[in-house]
């Protein structure tokens, strides 16, 4: 507070000096005047600069904070989903070939040369007495239909 005091009573002294100087002293002070005037503008306007670059900087650092740990948050799901595919592409690939070991296990004993315990004895040979009479065969009434086919559902 004790400035404002100073400065009125400067400022005074100043304005009663200027309208009793000569005019050439008074073209001088107003060019004076203007310079300072001038100078001053242009620290201010710098000054505004200076602050507004630094406010930007810091927004930059910010943001590419957050950049970086949204792209490691990103790049950590990514390997997690990744891992879990690849989990359960191995579970399929496993049971792709368990199912391919058993069909071909199926295939082998079918394609195996009969040994004699396989070969069938008189004893199993149809006789004209197990042969099916005309009225044993199936109908086309007796034949399945689509409707008779059970769902998965049911």
């Amino acid at each position: 507070m004790g400035d404002k005091p100073v400065k009125k009573a400067v400022t005074k002294a100043a304005v009663k000096v200027i309208k009793k100087a000569p005019e050439p002293v008074k073209e001088k002070v107003k060019d004076k005047v203007k310079e300072k005037a001038k100078e001053k503008v242009e620290e201010e306007v710098q000054s505004k600069a200076n602050k507004a670059s630094e406010k930007l900087a810091d927004a930059k650092e910010k943001n590419a904070d957050k950049v970086h740990s949204t792209a490691e948050d990103a790049k950590d799901k990514v390997q997690d989903v990744l891992l879990s595919v690849r989990d359960k592409l191995g579970k399929v690939k496993e049971a792709g070939e368990d199912f391919q070991k058993k069909i071909s296990s199926n295939n082998d004993s079918s394609e195996k040369v009969k040994g004699v315990r396989n070969i069938k004895s008189v004893n199993n040979i149809k006789s004209s007495m197990n042969i099916k009479s005309s009225t044993e065969i199936k109908s086309s009434t007796d034949l399945k239909s689509s409707k008779d086919i059970k769902t998965l559902g049911s």
